[in-house]
Order: C-alpha cells, then sequence, then structure tokens
C-alpha cells in the first residue's frame, strides 16, 4: 500500500488588494444590493467634483439611493468607506457606518452590524448575523461566522466564531487547530 503525501496550499482566486468589479455588476434590472451599490457608487463619484452638473448629478443619485435602501432593507450611507467588488447576497438588515472602512472583494450575509473604527481587510467574508462592535481590524482572506460578535482584532487568514467571537486559525498541513 503506497502513502501519498498531498500538500496544502493556500491560494485564494480572488484577491485582497485588487478589487473585482463584476462582483457589483448587474445581471438583471431587480437586484437590490447591487442597485444599491450602483446609487452609492454614482453618487460617490459626483461628490467630490465641483460644478452645477455635478450638484444635479449627485442629488439626483440620492433618489434610486433612498429606494433601493428601503427595497433591500440596509444602511449603508452614501459617504462610507467601500472598496469595490463587494458581495451583498442578501442586503436585509446590513447596517454600515459611515466611519468604517472595508476592503475590495468582501462578502457580507444578511443582519451584520458595523460599527465605527472597524477596518475590514480584503476577501472578508461576514456570515450572517455577525456583529462587529468594537473598533478593531479584521486581516485579508478572514472570515466571521454566523452570528460572531467580534470584540478583538482578527488576524489574515483567521477565523472568528461565537459569543463573544473567538479566533481559530488552522494549521494547514495538520488536522489541529490553535486558539
Amino acid at each position: 500500500m503506497e502513502t501519498e503525501t498531498h500538500q496544502i496550499t493556500i491560494e485564494s482566486t480572488i484577491s485582497a488588494t485588487e478589487p473585482d468589479w463584476s462582483r457589483e455588476q448587474l445581471e438583471n434590472w431587480w437586484q437590490p444590493s447591487r442597485q444599491l451599490l450602483k446609487a452609492i457608487r454614482k453618487y460617490q463619484k459626483w461628490h467630490n467634483s465641483e460644478g452645477i452638473l455635478a450638484k444635479l448629478l449627485k442629488r439626483a443619485y440620492v433618489i434610486p439611493y433612498r429606494f433601493w435602501s428601503i427595497v433591500s432593507g440596509a444602511d449603508i450611507p452614501l459617504n462610507c468607506q467601500i472598496a469595490g467588488g463587494l458581495k451583498l447576497t442578501h442586503p436585509n438588515g446590513v447596517v454600515i457606518h459611515p466611519k468604517a472602512s472595508i476592503g475590495p472583494n468582501c462578502l457580507i450575509l444578511q443582519q451584520v452590524t458595523i460599527v465605527a473604527g472597524v477596518n475590514i481587510g480584503g476577501h472578508v467574508d461576514l456570515g450572517a448575523g455577525a456583529k462587529i462592535i468594537r473598533p478593531v481590524t479584521i486581516g485579508d482572506h478572514a472570515k466571521v461566522g454566523a452570528n460572531a460578535v467580534v470584540l478583538c482584532d482578527v488576524p489574515s487568514g483567521a477565523t472568528a466564531v461565537g459569543i463573544p467571537a473567538k479566533i481559530i486559525i488552522k494549521n494547514y498541513g495538520t488536522s489541529d487547530y490553535n486558539t
């Protein structure tokens, strides 16, 4: 009987630095989360511009923003700091403070709350009902489990689960977990 050695390599096909704008593109008209992000992006595009046209367009995008905010049930402010490639599969109940920072290609599920001062890295997955209620930093490629309450920093590649959240770091190549 031959024993094969398998080496596990961690390769993410989703970048933590370069936004994948296709994650936000509309596939059909009735996609409230993507329509909301589109309205936010358009508003932000014209927000720092000067001139009468910029003022008119900035005000014009407030209307679809409000409409899609109501339809989606999300509280994501127009002046939020969200990098490209954000995926909101079910935006109902998502609350993001305008002074929170979210990196590229993140995934946020329903009922997630993010308070002021939170700094989320690239390609972070936030499970349904996750609460980040202190100013913490969440590293690239990290995961926050469903209903986890994050009170401390989460290192890159780690997973935070529980109430209060405990950090789990998997040692690839072994079956041990460190907490």
